[in-house]
Parts: structure tokens; C-alpha cells; sequence
């Protein structure tokens, strides 16, 4: 579905546009050229941005990019995670030639850098991404830094000495993230076990109830959620089974603490946002890969419920300022067991 963005909320919007297909996209989308002192900025988001979690940060960044920068703005959401969808939705934005097309998520980077190579008039960003070009940059929100103080608190809050991740599909990012996680549980406590999972499904509520339900039945009494829309799933069985978790991208603390003992909060809106202003300020980092991380605490950071103890809160910080200073380099990559998806 393609749109132009309005101050509605993202749902509203999405239901107003469903009966705009993708073969149908250009008619959907058409707008009246924009002066040339205005951008024109362009967005892909795989997935619905009223997910409450990846897609709708970004498209957060997208809206305050139009009204902070008052760039003209339009976006297509609803694709599947797919190469061949997400090329051909690149495609369509391309046609508008507008002066940014920003794809939303590590998943774009093999079609993405395909598409920015068939059109070097446009300059083109991946968020979450690995990739780069003569007219082609990724704009990484570092959320494996906050990932990892979320295995600290993880670690240093169990009673169990059992502690869970769930993810859906395997993109890069997410796989960083999980990685980390791990890495801080580690370093935290060696002695407590990990159980992590990847259901191949972001917003399976079912699924992800499913998954939580069986972690929660072998041990696990904290559960680092890297979900979108269905994190809901999750969220029911730790109210039923008395868990906690750990939420991930926005401040889920500041939703529910009772349920929710901290957040890895990295606001990826800010890696869309600060890509428009690059370009803007004709300082886009065309063949570079810009990284935001701890350091910039706006973007990156671990919130904590208000019960966690004093001594858990210092550690945290002890570690934040070790990472973000360049004296603890966070692990991305994982080798360990994972926890099998139940039939």
C-alpha cells in the first residue's frame, strides 16, 4: 500500500488506504510535483506501521522528518519481507524520482542495493542496514548496545537462573541483537541458561503466546522480546505465569511496568529522521555505513521499572559507560543453542 503521510495515526491511515494494491500503486500514491526547494523523501516499510513496534518507529521518523523538516513525504507499507516484493515496491518509489528513498530495515539490503544501482539519480538508505554505494548509505541505530545491558538485567534480576529471547524472522539485526543479549546474560552470570528462539513470524500473536508459554514452562522468568506486533502474545503469559519482560525498539517500561522490568530501547525513527536531515544539509553519507549507538542516549538506551533494585541500576550504568566509550566492544555474533519452536 502506498501513502502520503498525514497527521492521522498510523492505523487510521492504514485502513483508509487497504484497497490500494501494489499493481495499483502509482495511482494510489500520485500527488502534484513538489516545488524543487522542497525534498521529496520516499519510505518502504516491510510490514504494517501500526505494529506498535520496528515498522511504526520508523515511520515515526518518517512523519517528523515532514513536519520538522517540511520535506514532502510518501510511503509504501504492507510488503512482505521478500527480495523480489521489496524490490519491486523500491521500483514504484523510484518512478516518482523522488530525492531520498528511505527502506526501512535490514531486510531491504540485498534489493535495495539492486535498485539503487538501476537508478544513480536517487539517492538511497537503508535503516538497520548493511549496505552501501555511489548513491547508497545505511543508517545503523546500534540496538545490539541496548540489547546486551538487557542480558545484564536479565542475568542479575532471574530467580530461576533461567532467562528467555524470542525474535521472529532472522535478519541481521536481529540476530545482532540476540547475540548481544546473550553476550551480557554471559557476562553477568555464567551460570544462568538461555533460551532463544526465532518463530520465523514478527507479528503472530498465537505463536508468540505459544513460544512464551513453553520458555515460561522450562524456566525461563524473564523474556527479552524482539517482536513487533506480536509481543502481545508474550505479554499475556507473563501476566498469567507471573513473568517479566524485557521489551525491545520503544520504552515498553513506560507502558506497563509491572509486566515490563526494562526496555532496549532503540529508536530506530532516528535513523530515518537523521537521514533526511543529512540530505537536507548536503551532507548525506553516500558509500558509508552511519552508526548511532549508546553514546547518544536520545536514540540508545536501557529504561528500567521503577523495582529494580539500586545495585542492578548501577551496574547497568557501570556497563553503558563501558560501551559507550569504546572499553567494551558488545559481541554480534551468536554460535549457542536455540530453543525449538513448538509444534
Amino acid at each position: 500500500m502506498t501513502h502520503l503521510v498525514s497527521p492521522a495515526s498510523p492505523s487510521r491511515r492504514h485502513l483508509l488506504a487497504s484497497a490500494c494494491a501494489l499493481p495499483l500503486l502509482a495511482a494510489c500514491g500520485a500527488t502534484a510535483r513538489s516545488p524543487s526547494s522542497t525534498l521529496k523523501v520516499s519510505a518502504l516499510f516491510a510490514g504494517n506501521v501500526a505494529d506498535q513496534g520496528f515498522m511504526e518507529a520508523g515511520w515515526r521518523g518518517l512523519q517528523r522528518a515532514g513536519a520538522e523538516l517540511g520535506v514532502q513525504t510518501r510511503y509504501i507499507d504492507g510488503i512482505s519481507p521478500q527480495k523480489a516484493q521489496l524490490a519491486q515496491a523500491l521500483e514504484e518509489l523510484a518512478k516518482d524520482k523522488p530525492d531520498l528513498i528511505v527502506a526501512h530495515g535490514g531486510q531491504n539490503n540485498e534489493a535495495c542495493a539492486e535498485v539503487a544501482a538501476r537508478h544513480p539519480g536517487t539517492r538511497f538508505v537503508v535503516t538497520q542496514g548493511a549496505v552501501r554505494g555511489a548513491n547508497l548509505a545505511s543508517y545503523d541505530v546500534l540496538q545490539e548496545e541496548s540489547a546486551y545491558l538487557a542480558g545484564v538485567l536479565a542475568a542479575s534480576i532471574t530467580r530461576t537462573g533461567v532467562v528467555g529471547h524470542m525474535s521472529g524472522i532472522r535478519v541481521v539485526p536481529g540476530l545482532k541483537g540476540r547475540a548481544a543479549f546473550a553476550a551480557g546474560v554471559r557476562a553477568a552470570d555464567p551460570k544462568v541458561r538461555l533460551l532463544t528462539n526465532f518463530s520465523g513470524n514478527q507479528d503472530d500473536n498465537a505463536l508468540s503466546r505459544k513460544v512464551a508459554l513453553a520458555q515460561s514452562r522450562a524456566g525461563a522468568d524473564v523474556i527479552f522480546t524482539m517482536l513487533n506486533a506480536g509481543r502481545d502474545g508474550v505479554t499475556q503469559v507473563c501476566r498469567e505465569q507471573g513473568r517479566r519482560q524485557i521489551g525491545n525498539v520503544g520504552d515498553w517500561v513506560a507502558r506497563d511496568s509491572k509486566v515490563f522490568v526494562g526496555s532496549a530501547v532503540a529508536d530506530v525513527s532516528v535513523g530515518v529522521f537523521e537521514a533526511v536531515r543529512d540530505l537536507q544539509a548536503g551532507r548525506f553519507p553516500a558509500g558509508e555505513i552511519r552508526k548511532i549507538g549508546l553514546a547518544q542516549r536520545d536514540a540508545v538506551r536501557l529504561t528500567l521499572a521503577p523495582d529494580v533494585p539500586a545495585e542492578v541500576r548501577g551496574r547497568i550504568e557501570r556497563v553503558a559507560a563501558e560501551i559507550a566509550d569504546g572499553r567494551l566492544h558488545v559481541p554480534i555474533t551468536y554460535d549457542g543453542p536455540e530453543f525449538a519452536t513448538p509444534a
